[in-house]
């Protein structure tokens, strides 16, 4: 196997993903976290650019490193919690929690490394944000317009939800 720019790219961008997902785990400050998710979710649209899917990529980047971070930041910021209730794990959970993850990433190592890969055409990456135009408003327009309707439903709902919750602690 050789070496090339495009398989240590890979392999950086991966690293830092998976190191964004771990660290999103083990931080305990919420704004760090977030940080965290925003460094795995570019680290993923990274992938998608080298594997030739620059609509992908620049919709992960715009939509959830953009739009869902902040909306997460607002839920954290619009809702109570409280940081008192928290228990430490033991040692011995850990230590299972470790092997439970080496476990994972053998079977993941053995499912890859076994796999054959279907020689795809290779011009697939042509033209593919206007294939993917002509799909989504003409194949899958109506599921399009739903979903858009109910990301608006659920704006709403977390509006009153809020403005509930606001009403609530004034009558405090």
């Amino acid at each position: 196997m050789t070496i090339t720019g495009e398989f240590i790219a890979f392999m950086g961008l991966a690293l830092v993903a998976i190191i964004g997902g771990v660290l999103l785990l083990n931080l305990t400050k919420v704004v760090h976290m977030v940080v965290a998710l925003i460094f795995t979710f570019v680290s993923i649209a990274g992938i998608y650019v080298l594997l030739s899917a620059e609509f992908v990529a620049a919709v992960q980047i715009l939509i959830y490193s953009g739009a869902i971070t902040i909306i997460m930041l607002f839920g954290i910021m619009l809702t109570k919690h409280d940081d008192e209730g928290e228990t430490t794990t033991g040692r011995g959970r850990k230590v299972l929690l470790f092997l439970g993850i080496l476990g994972f990433a053998a079977a993941v190592y053995i499912g890859i490394y076994d796999f054959n890969v279907v020689q795809v055409p290779t011009d697939l990456h042509v033209d593919n944000t206007m294939k993917i135009g002509e799909a989504l408003y003409s194949k899958w327009v109506i599921p399009f317009e739903l979903t858009s309707v109910l990301l608006l439903v659920a704006l709403v709902g977390a509006i009153v939800l809020a403005k509930k919750d606001e009403k609530e602690s004034d009558k405090e």
